[in-house]
């Protein structure tokens, strides 16, 4: 009897491919599903539908793919449909029968019916576009209504590529994503860094029920600073393939068979000169061999301008990042996805054009199923604070005191990772340390004039105002005294799912001093 497994199922549901990842409550490792006659290689399904009618005869991924040129297939046949979803720019195919959010349904719930039986979904993580997020959003959450699981949560695509290889919270990264229909190059802000919240999992669904418009936790998505793309991709470099060796090409297998020879020679190892097999069909349906090398491979994508239609969306797209104030050194990654960005030529290209950031180029197809995975083992809800903490601290230019934020409105709560904070001596010979907190109103006060006696909201608002805490603030007396401007103390800040506010303190060589309640934030 086969084991069975429980735990978190994420889909990420590409425009060429979607992808399956599943991951054990017990284990920390990820398993790519496999499902006869709709995956084409483990966890990987062709995002593609056939729908017959009048029959109602419906196939997806692998099943439908291989229905591409048969008869009525521009009717039939439905793919390239995800970026249509919530998307009202771009045109729809009106030859096909469903509209691209029907197919988008068609193919998740089929897919859905033929999880394996071993599988014990407990969890079920989504992912989202954050171009066309809204209207994606709100497709996935009708779609999601009557999914017989338990919780159901959602994570952005960027945000899942970047934690999938534990790029920093905070960091400006660019993907550059070349799919099988579609080049995308985009650069984004994850959420996070610098005192501020890290992103979040959205949850649609918690213990069987409906929260996707009452729940506080509402995902924080990457920021997008600039964006841009072309419908050229992989299925467009086998066609160029093809075309080198049969200019007049009438036979869908051909495709394929560039596709696997277009694989071989992106992979590492293959030398630039040797010439490798395959075979086409040519005219009177017979095999034929020709042979390929990485030389002519690369001249064939050169030939047909790929580099320099990259070079052209590369400049759009920095140019755009320059108007938000983004620089290419401001960023901290460069993420190849999709299968066309393993290709050596573009590797070494986009090198070259960006020297002094660090590429990574995690498993192309899968990074943002897994990275979703990554995001979500251990989502719970939490709640989110309504007014933000602060400790009082000395301007020694000034000689005033000020508060200095340790935890914002709108970050979640319990804490997971503690702030740290730094204090130095505000005077010579300081031996003793205040620990003072403060808290922003829940509401802000705006600030009422009267004009011709009538009330009226001033159009400049005051500043959220800090209330200090009624405690009595915390001392902490060191043995040795400090001078001014010296580091003293170490503090780590903690909010438990009590609402408690926790700092441990420890001195500047390190030594423990102890851990104390400051207060309760209700």
């Amino acid at each position: 009897m086969e084991e069975s497994l429980s735990g978190t199922l994420a889909i990420d549901l590409g425009n060429t491919n979607t992808v399956l990842a599943f991951q054990d409550q017990k284990d920390i490792n990820s398993i790519l599903v496999e499902i006869p006659n709709i995956t084409s290689s483990p966890g990987v399904i062709p995002t593609a539908v056939w729908f017959e009618e009048p029959s109602k005869t419906l196939k997806i991924g692998i099943s439908a793919l291989k229905m591409k040129h048969s008869l009525n297939s521009d009717l039939f046949f439905h793919s390239n449909f995800k970026r249509l979803i919530g998307n009202s720019n771009e045109k729809i195919n009106q030859k096909n029968i469903l509209k691209p959010t029907e197919c988008g349904e068609k193919f998740f719930k089929f897919l859905w019916a033929n999880i394996p039986k071993k599988y014990e979904v407990k969890r079920l993580v989504l992912t989202a576009p954050i171009d066309t997020y809204k209207g994606y959003r709100e497709w996935l959450v009708n779609l999601c209504k009557k999914l017989c699981v338990d919780e159901i949560a959602l994570v952005d695509e960027p945000t899942a590529a970047s934690l999938g290889i534990k790029v920093p919270f905070g960091s400006k990264i660019m993907t550059l994503d070349i799919g099988g229909s579609t080049i995308d190059m985009n650069i984004v802000k994850i959420e996070g860094g610098e005192g501020k919240s890290g992103p979040i999992a959205e949850l649609l669904k918690f213990k069987g029920n409906d929260v996707s418009s009452i729940s506080k936790q509402k995902i924080r998505c990457a920021e997008i600073i600039s964006k841009t793309g072309s419908k050229i991709g992989g299925k467009d470099i086998d066609q160029w393939i093809v075309n080198y060796f049969i200019p007049n090409n009438k036979y869908p297998i051909n495709l394929l068979r560039a596709e696997e020879i277009k694989c071989k020679l992106s992979l590492s190892g293959i030398k630039y000169e040797n010439e490798y097999p395959t075979k086409f069909l040519i005219e009177g349906y017979k095999d034929e061999q020709f042979y390929l090398s990485k030389k002519i491979f690369e001249q064939i994508l050169i030939e047909n301008n790929l580099l320099n239609h990259l070079d052209s969306l590369l400049k759009d797209l920095l140019n755009q990042a320059r108007g938000k104030f983004c620089k290419v050194d401001d960023l901290d990654v460069i993420i190849l996805v999709g299968g066309g960005s393993q290709i050596p030529l573009i590797k070494e290209w986009i090198t070259k054009k960006i020297s002094k950031i660090q590429i990574k180029s995690p498993p192309p197809i899968e990074s943002i199923a897994l990275g979703a995975l990554a995001m979500t083992p251990g989502v719970k809800i939490k709640d989110i604070l309504t007014k933000g903490l602060s400790i009082r601290l000395l301007n020694r230019r000034d000689q005033k005191h000020y508060w200095h934020p340790i935890f914002f409105k709108g970050q979640t709560w319990p804490t997971e990772n503690p702030l740290k904070l730094i204090l130095q001596a505000s005077k010579n010979n300081q031996k003793t340390f205040e620990i003072i907190i403060g808290e922003t109103k829940q509401d802000r006060a705006y600030d009422v004039i009267f004009e011709n006696g009538l009330p009226k909201l001033s159009e400049v608002q005051s500043e959220e105002e800090i209330i200090k805490w009624g405690k009595k603030p915390l001392k902490i007396v060191l043995e040795n005294k400090s001078n001014l401007g010296e580091d003293n103390l170490t503090l780590f800040f903690n909010i438990t799912k009590d609402g408690d506010l926790l700092v441990k303190c420890f001195d500047i060589k390190n030594e423990f001093i102890g851990e104390f309640k400051l207060g309760n934030i209700f």
